[in-house]
C-alpha cells in the first residue's frame, strides 16, 4: 500500500496580500518615506549648503498647495484604478499605454534614486556619530551595508510587519521633532523671530532649485495608492491617506525649518551650513548642538533611524513598481511573483536590492562624497523624476475623465487637475531652468550632471515608449493588459477571444 505525499505549498504567488494594511499603516509608508527628522535634518540641512537659500518654509507651502490640487484628482482616479504601479496604471490609462509605459521607465529610476541615495545619509551620519561617541571609525558604506542587509531582509516579509517597523520609528520621531521645535522657538538668534523665510524675497533668486527640494521632501504623499490593493477600506484608506499625509508633512517641514534657522539666525544659516559641508561633515549635529547633550544625541540618533525607516519605505514603492510591470509583462514576468507565505513583491524587492549594493560599492570604490554626491545629487533628481510623473498624470486625470465623468465631480475630475497641471508646468520650468545650481554648479561651470540627470529621464520614457509599441506588434494581449492591475489577466483572455473569433 502506498500513499500519496502531500503537495508541497508553492513558494510564490502572482499577488500581493489582500486586507491587510488600514488607514494608519498606509499612512506610514507614507510619511516614512520623507520624516520630518530625515528632511530637515539631512534634506534641507544639505540644501541650505547647496541651494544658499533659507526660503524653504514658503517653498514647502507652495508645493504642498500644488500636491493638494493635483491630489483631489488623484485620489478620485483612484477610486476607479487599483494598481500597484500607480502613476504608471493612471498614466496609461489616461494618456495612452505608451505613455504610461515610458512613464513607468521614469518611475522605476526616480524611486530607485531616491532609495539608494538614502544610504549615504545613513553612513555619513552614523559614521560621525560612532566617532564621537564610541571612538570607533568605521567607513559610511560599511555602514550602509549594514543598513542595506537590514532592508534586503525586511522587504520579502509581510508589509503589515514592515508598517510596524515604520509606526514605531515615526512615532518616536514625531516626538523629538516637537521637542527641538519648542527648544528652537524658545531660543531664537537675536532674542526675536525672523518671519523672512516666508518671504518671496528669501526663495525667488533660488526658487527653482528649492522647489526641487520641497517636492524631494513630499515624496511619499502618493504612496496611498501604491499600497492600495493591500488595503482594506481602499477608497477611504487611499483618500484619508493622502490628505492627511500632506498636511503633516506640511507643518511639519515648514515649522521645523523655520524653527531650525530662527534659532541659528537666518542670516547665519547658509554660511554655516556651507562651512560645515566644506569640512566633509554632516550639519545637523552642529544644528542641534545649542539643545542639549541628551536631545543633541536623541535627535541624531532618531534621525539615522528616521532615514533607514525612510529607505525602507521606498524600497516597498520600487518593488511594488516592478511587480505591477511585471504582473503586466511590461517587465519579464517573474516581476511579477510574490512569496506565497508573506505576499511580498520577491523578484522586485531583489531586484531593489542588487541596485542598491551594486549603487554603494560604485560609491565606496570612487570615493565620491557620500552626502552631497549620493545623497543629496541622487535624492532630489528622484524629487525632480517623481515631479514629472506627477504633472503627467494630473493631465491624465483630465483626459481619463473627459471619455467618463464616472460620478466625479467637477472639481475632481476637472478643474482641480487644471489649475496643478498648470502649476506643476511652471515648477518644473523653474526646476530645470536652475538645475545646476540645484547640484550647487555655477551657471558657467561644465558639468556633466547638470544636462545628465534630465537626459537619463527623457532617454527612460523613450525606451518605455518604444518598448510599447513593440510590444504592440509582438504580443497585442500584452498590451492590451498594460495599466490594468490585477485585471491584466481577464484582459488577456478576452483579447485572445476576440482574435480568435475574428
Amino acid at each position: 500500500m502506498s500513499a500519496t505525499s502531500p503537495a508541497r505549498p508553492s513558494v510564490v504567488s502572482q499577488a500581493l496580500a489582500r486586507d491587510r494594511l488600514g488607514v494608519p499603516s498606509v499612512i506610514m509608508f507614507a510619511l516614512t518615506a520623507a520624516a520630518p527628522l530625515m528632511v530637515v535634518g539631512a534634506l534641507v540641512s544639505t540644501g541650505w549648503g547647496v541651494v544658499g537659500t533659507t526660503g524653504f518654509p514658503l517653498a514647502f507651502l507652495i508645493i504642498a498647495v500644488i500636491l493638494a490640487l493635483f491630489s483631489f484628482g488623484y485620489v478620485a482616479m483612484s477610486r476607479h484604478i487599483t494598481n500597484a504601479g500607480a502613476f504608471y496604471s493612471y498614466i496609461a490609462q489616461g494618456l495612452g499605454r505608451p505613455l504610461g509605459v515610458g512613464g513607468a521607465m521614469v518611475a522605476l529610476v526616480a524611486y530607485n534614486l531616491l532609495q539608494v541615495g538614502l544610504y549615504g545619509a545613513f553612513g555619513a551620519f552614523l559614521s560621525q556619530l560612532l566617532a564621537e561617541k564610541a571612538d570607533v571609525t568605521i567607513d559610511w558604506w560599511v555602514l550602509a551595508l549594514v543598513l542595506w542587509l537590514f532592508i534586503a531582509v525586511l522587504g520579502l516579509l509581510r508589509v503589515d510587519v514592515n508598517s510596524k517597523v515604520l509606526m514605531i520609528l515615526l512615532g518616536a520621531e514625531l516626538i523629538v521633532v516637537t521637542i527641538f521645535d519648542v527648544i528652537f522657538f524658545s531660543h531664537p538668534a537675536g532674542g526675536s523671530l525672523s518671519f523672512e523665510p516666508w518671504s518671496w524675497g528669501a526663495l525667488q533668486d533660488s526658487a527653482g532649485p528649492a522647489f526641487a527640494v520641497a517636492t524631494t521632501a513630499f515624496v511619499g504623499f502618493e504612496a496611498a495608492p501604491v499600497f492600495a490593493e493591500e488595503a482594506r477600506s481602499k477608497n477611504r484608506t487611499v483618500a484619508l491617506a493622502t490628505f492627511l499625509g500632506l498636511a503633516v508633512m506640511l507643518l511639519s517641514y515648514s515649522l521645523t525649518s523655520w524653527a531650525a534657522s530662527a534659532s541659528m539666525g537666518v542670516d547665519a544659516t547658509v554660511g554655516q551650513a556651507q562651512q560645515t559641508l566644506d569640512q566633509g561633515g554632516p550639519f545637523f549635529p552642529a544644528l542641534v548642538a545649542a539643545s542639549g547633550n541628551w536631545a543633541s544625541d536623541l535627535g541624531r540618533t532618531l534621525l539615522i533611524t528616521s532615514i533607514a525607516a525612510a529607505a525602507l519605505s521606498y524600497h516597498n514603492t520600487t518593488a511594488r513598481y516592478a511587480f505591477a510591470l511585471g504582473r503586466e509583462r511590461v517587465l519579464p514576468s517573474f516581476f511579477g511573483r510574490t512569496r506565497a507565505r508573506s505576499g511580498a513583491p520577491m523578484a522586485g524587492s531583489l531586484f531593489q536590492t542588487i541596485i542598491a549594493a551594486a549603487t554603494i560599492v560604485l560609491f565606496a570604490v570612487t570615493g565620491w562624497d557620500p552626502l552631497v554626491n549620493l545623497f543629496f545629487w541622487l535624492g532630489t533628481a528622484g524629487g525632480v523624476g517623481v515631479l514629472l510623473l506627477v504633472a503627467a498624470t494630473s493631465l491624465s486625470v483630465i483626459f481619463y475623465f473627459a471619455r467618463d465623468s464616472r460620478g466625479e465631480s467637477a472639481w475632481s475630475r476637472l478643474v482641480a487637475p487644471i489649475l496643478a497641471t498648470i502649476a506643476l508646468g511652471y515648477v518644473m520650468w523653474q526646476v530645470f531652468d536652475n538645475f545646476g545650481l540645484l547640484l550647487g554648479i555655477p551657471p558657467d561651470a561644465k558639468n556633466a550632471a547638470v544636462w545628465a540627470f534630465p537626459a537619463t529621464y527623457g532617454i527612460a520614457a523613450v525606451i518605455g515608449i518604444v518598448w510599447a509599441l513593440i510590444l504592440r506588434g509582438l504580443n497585442r494581449q500584452d498590451y492590451e493588459a498594460i495599466g490594468l492591475g490585477a485585471r491584466a489577466n481577464t484582459a488577456r483572455i478576452e483579447t485572445a477571444d476576440a482574435v480568435e473569433v475574428r
